[in-house]
């Protein structure tokens, strides 16, 4: 079994981890950390990096307690999914592969959700889809701290430095603002499309 967390369209490094284990559990008991890919992912546009995050509220505001990922509440308020839509769509648009999945993406965009989770539990199986790998994985029921050779939750971390990562690819914008490592696996997936996985 290989241990995750759940991640808003993760980056290459932990679909490079997932496509590879026999096994996906998705952490569900850890308390939700900023600067994480647990509600962003990072894309490539006409002006280099571009963060795309997805506003979060709390139910439980004003509890001193530490707040539980699985309990994170998306706020809709904020028009995320359109603004991330365009985004996607502005950058991507002219890639050889955004077309080819642009209408199972579009499903992500215009669903309707109350929980941060499952917006990445969507995400995760889309990918899967999109990569022809298996669909199924498990939740974790109680937090696990032991952690063993196959615990790939640090690549949930922003700041996490992956110690390998996949051979470049060509991107939409590398001629203007060279390679950048490690994006959100839609920018391999709309670059590359069905030869990723040969890439992960």
């Amino acid at each position: 079994m290989s241990l995750f967390i759940p991640s808003y369209f993760g980056p290459i490094s932990e679909y490079s981890e997932i496509v590879k284990s026999e096994a996906v559990v998705f952490e569900m008991e850890d308390n939700f950390q900023k600067q994480s890919y647990r509600n962003r992912c990072y894309i490539y546009n006409s002006n280099g990096k571009q963060l795309l995050n997805i506003p979060v509220k709390d139910k439980n505001k004003g509890n001193s307690q530490r707040k539980k990922t699985k309990d994170l509440l998306v706020d809709n308020e904020a028009h995320w999914q359109e603004h991330h839509l365009k985004s996607l769509q502005t950058a991507y648009r002219t890639s050889p592969f955004y077309e080819f999945y642009e209408d199972d993406l579009l499903s992500i965009f215009t669903k309707k959700y109350t929980f941060l989770q499952d917006v990445n539990i969507d995400t995760f199986l889309f990918i899967s889809d999109a990569l022809q790998i298996p669909q199924q994985y498990s939740k974790t029921e109680e937090y696990i701290v032991k952690t063993n050779k196959n615990d790939f939750r640090g690549l949930a971390d922003v700041k996490n430095k992956p110690n390998k990562l996949v051979d470049n690819y060509i991107q939409m914008f590398d001629d203007k603002h060279g390679f950048i490592a490690n994006l959100s696996i839609l920018d391999l997936l709309f670059m590359e499309g069905p030869n990723t996985i040969s890439f992960l």
